[in-house]
């Protein structure tokens, strides 16, 4: 064969039996070879397309073409540059290269047939002839794509790499690829980064609008209290929501409103943090010259600005005996009296609740009213603590730490399995609050991709290092200015936190400071690398 490129032509015919055949002989007394043929029938006219490769007795082109001109029926020939199946195959390629998930098929023998962009990156193998190679010879973590070859499937298989390019978290599906009469020619699969699935939700979920598929967990107990909330989110029932504090009261709350199709707003009002004063003015409303202070238009209540919405009214345990009592003539005859005002305004909103108070002991207290804790505990919910559920820890940081990846467009980070022990053996009283909060300030104080154990930090043990930081800092007046002690005093910190962490870099981290500002310092107190 020879170096020179194909020749590629399009003979328009009159239709008949035997043209290919007149073609084909043609192109081989002429010394070319056919590398791919198309016809294409419309009208009584068939359009035939012809990739051909020269071989050592090759004729020239122009004697080529006047030989096809010889053939009966031939009514135009031209040369072209590309035939109708390049131009598929390349628009084929243009869209599963702009397509956000790798996409990687193989035939019934294993042999790389479709390999897009975003799989070739994640695979680290832009540079490679992947087409043609067997898959075995790629980059995967398993070759359970080969699996599909005998009719088997799976679907979002958490997979992890770790390549020159960095690490890459994702989500395989897999499925076999059969014809119309259900034999199988191949199998494919398809790559979701989870740390773009992560990037969609928040861009989805921006509006600040809460789903239960927002919610992570596989424990039997988080699973059968989202499935009861998601039961009675389309009623207009009283909700009771019961949970220690982190465990997710409001979450839940904000769930089944958005999920209820209520079109009012979501009010949340924490019924702890007001005095009863104001939460009854808050809640109910009041009319001009009220009381001193008042506005002269008066206000409208919460209720009322809720209109078709949802009140949700946390810690209702720590309301007074005042607002209880207007809060249970409000459920029962839905309407509301403003502070100070006469006429009776009509309520829809919903009204759910929550607290981490047994209700139960208060009203046998009498610290909360009977008759309240019966109207508002029609369907009561209990969101179990992590403590009872710690199989959802490793699902929870994994979440935690892609939302952290997507926030700071920082590579993904994994925790150590030591790590993960540590968290399992604490017993989280802050619950999954507590836990996010964890797992943010590990991100932060780790020094790679990969969170270890001494990365893990819970509160009492950044509160039994400031005591150690204060009590090896006792400040000793001896006459110095305010700057000289307090310069003092900050050495004796930047030096605790050297001594605390495993690089300057994590002691800066630590402190809240760049890398660059505790350097400064360092030189400023002359504080040497024999610290850390």
């Amino acid at each position: 064969m020879t170096n020179l490129p194909n020749l590629k032509l399009n003979l328009l015919f009159d239709d008949r039996v035997g043209i290919v055949a007149d073609v084909a002989v043609t192109l081989a007394d002429n010394g070319l070879n056919i590398v791919s043929m198309e016809v294409e029938r419309r009208k009584e006219m068939a359009d035939v397309y012809i990739d051909a490769e020269r071989d050592a007795t090759a004729r020239k082109d122009a004697t080529v073409i006047a030989a096809l001109e010889q053939i009966p029926n031939l009514k135009r020939i031209r040369v072209i540059k590309t035939l109708p199946r390049e131009k598929r195959e390349n628009r084929f390629k243009v869209v599963l290269d702009n397509v956000s998930d790798g996409i990687l098929s193989i035939d019934q023998h294993g042999t790389v047939t479709t390999i897009n962009q975003k799989a070739r990156l994640i695979l680290n193998c832009e540079d490679q002839a992947v087409l043609g190679q067997n898959v075995q010879t790629l980059n995967l973590p398993d070759m359970a794509i080969l699996t599909c070859l005998d009719r088997k499937k799976f679907t979002n298989v958490k997979r992890n790499i770790i390549n020159a390019k960095g690490r890459y978290r994702f989500l395989a599906t897999g499925k076999p690829i059969v014809d119309s009469s259900g034999r199988v020619l191949g199998a494919v699969e398809i790559i979701k980064d989870m740390k773009e699935i992560s990037a969609l939700a928040g861009a989805v979920t921006q509006t600040n609008e809460i789903t239960f598929s927002d919610f992570r967990g596989k424990s039997p107990a988080i699973h059968e209290a989202i499935a009861f909330a998601q039961r009675i989110a389309p009623t207009d029932s009283i909700v009771s929501i019961r949970g220690e504090s982190g465990t997710g009261k409001e979450l839940f709350a904000r769930a089944i409103h958005t999920e209820s199709g209520r079109s009012g707003p979501f009010i949340p009002i924490n019924c702890a943090a007001l005095p009863e004063s104001l939460l009854e003015s808050e809640l109910f409303g009041y009319v001009g010259g009220a009381f001193t202070g008042a506005r002269k238009e008066g206000k409208p209540g919460l209720f009322e600005i809720a209109r078709d919405g949802t009140i949700f009214l946390d810690e209702i345990a720590e309301m007074p005996p005042g607002p209880q009592a207007k809060i249970l003539r409000l459920i029962q005859e839905r309407t509301v009296r403003r502070i100070g005002g006469a006429q009776e305004i009509p309520i829809n909103a919903r009204i759910i609740t929550a607290t981490n108070r047994n209700l139960e002991q208060m009203v046998h207290a009498k610290n909360f009213r009977q008759d309240l804790y019966y109207r508002i505990n029609v369907l009561p919910i209990h969101i179990p603590p992590l403590k009872e559920r710690l199989v959802d820890l490793e699902v929870l940081v994994e979440h935690f730490l892609l939302q952290i990846s997507v926030k700071q467009n920082k590579n993904l980070q994994v925790l150590s399995e030591a790590g993960m022990q540590k968290l399992t053996r604490h017993q989280w009283p802050g619950n999954v609050r507590e836990l996010k909060n964890v797992i943010a300030r590990a991100a932060i104080l780790a020094d790679n991709d990969r969170i270890e154990e001494d990365c893990i930090m819970f509160s009492h043990e950044i509160g039994q290092r400031l005591n150690q930081t204060q009590s090896s800092s006792v400040i000793e007046l001896k006459g110095d200015p305010l700057p000289v002690m307090v310069g003092r005093f900050e050495k004796q910190i930047v030096t605790a936190a050297l001594r605390e962490a495993k690089s300057a870099r994590q002691a800066a981290r630590l402190l809240g400071i760049s890398h660059t500002a505790l350097n400064r310092k360092r030189r400023k107190y002359e504080i040497g690398m024999e610290t850390n």
